[in-house]
């Protein structure tokens, strides 16, 4: 069986397409805000990055960097003032904090509105109510890739790996909310193997670098892999890649798949936001 290697650059350049036009029938500029805590290279180079591709589309974006030993309150105090700013339309914050330990209050500080990665509690609570107008934009991706496919859902057994608050449990709802039939995975499930090579649809989220091995896999299974881990220097996924090529018939792959998807979610996230808060 000849794999087809799903391109989510492409997907995301597409995605951004759409985006750049609906953006330019605004009667406005949004605004939107990527904070920046403490000097990380790898952080900041996240930021910059998405930065340039919310300027792109012609959104523009707040520079908001602070310095590691912010202490909380003033860090809330300050996201405050970013949330009045003329036009803002979406506001996250880099993860992982320095403190971590504060971690949750942050993301709780920001106004459910301008909530784009969907982190705060009440804004989490709503997209699990299927009430809010944006989604998780990772969990987003997976379910836009899958969509790209044009798979008939409806026989097809889908097993999601991992259950985290960013991708396995709102993928997972996700998908049950279409009515379609879902496993997920953890690491007490005592049936994981048979549930995996029974699969139609696997998407993993796990973090376990080169898990998922081509003999685990049933012929034909598509495969959406959201895990990312650091391996020499580099970054690996979920699957061993070499080990399920001619297996597989449709794989995401880390670099290249989810990741630039979820990217362009995110801003499609403050488009929405845009649109439901300041259209005229």
């Amino acid at each position: 069986m000849q794999t087809q290697i799903i391109n989510g650059r492409k997907i995301r350049n597409e995605i951004l397409e759409d985006v750049k036009k609906e953006i330019s029938s605004l009667s406005f500029q949004p605004m939107f805000c990527d904070i920046l805590v403490g000097d990380d290279p790898v952080s900041a180079q996240y930021v910059a990055m998405k930065a340039r591709t919310a300027e792109s589309v012609g959104i523009a974006f707040h520079n908001a960097n602070f310095k590691s030993d912010i202490k909380k309150e003033e860090l809330i105090d300050e996201i405050n003032k970013i949330e009045m700013i003329e036009n803002m339309c979406g506001i996250i914050t880099q993860l992982p904090l320095p403190d971590k330990n504060i971690q949750n209050e942050i993301l709780n500080s920001i106004d459910i509105k301008f909530d784009v990665d969907c982190l705060n509690e009440a804004s989490s609570n709503l997209f699990y109510e299927n009430k809010n107008l944006i989604g998780f934009p990772t969990a987003c991706a997976c379910i836009h890739i899958l969509d790209s496919l044009n798979l008939n859902m409806e026989d097809k057994k889908t097993v999601v790996l991992g259950q985290g608050i960013l991708v396995g449990k709102p993928v997972a709802h996700l998908l049950k909310t279409r009515g379609y039939d879902v496993d997920t995975i953890n690491s007490k499930t005592e049936n994981r193997d048979i549930l995996i090579k029974n699969a139609d649809i696997i998407i993993s989220a796990i973090g376990k670098g080169k898990f998922i091995k081509g003999d685990m896999i049933k012929e034909g299974v598509v495969i959406i892999d959201a895990g990312t881990s650091e391996s020499d220097g580099g970054v690996v996924g979920d699957v061993d890649t070499l080990s399920v090529i001619g297996v597989a018939s449709y794989l995401s792959p880390v670099p290249g798949g989810v990741g630039p998807v979820t990217v362009a979610m995110l801003l499609k996230n403050v488009l929405i936001v845009a649109q439901s808060m300041y259209r005229k």
